[in-house]
């Protein structure tokens, strides 16, 4: 897990999250969420995968700050855009 702070301030976590099933190419994807929010306010960046535990805490724990706010504010956009449709 990481934790880093979005563009207001606020504090998140950055962590990870398996998908069970027999497909096991890209089972780990980022989930980031408020620090000590419900999970309703998790955000989950299924298009950010990895095939194994090890390679998604290695990435984790090497993404820059800047990265993980682009990330959020990228997946809360799209969120966004997808209720106006």
């Amino acid at each position: 897990m990481r934790e880093f702070k979005d563009h207001e301030g606020r504090d998140w976590e950055a962590t990870i999250r398996k998908r069970e099933g027999l497909d096991f190419k890209g089972r780990y994807h980022l989930v980031l969420r408020p620090r000590g929010a419900e999970k309703d306010d998790e955000v989950e960046l299924t298009d950010v995968r990895w095939n194994s535990e090890k390679t998604a805490r290695r990435t984790l724990e090497t993404m820059s700050d800047v990265e993980l706010r682009r990330r959020l504010r990228s997946a809360r956009g799209r969120a966004t855009s997808a209720m106006d449709v």
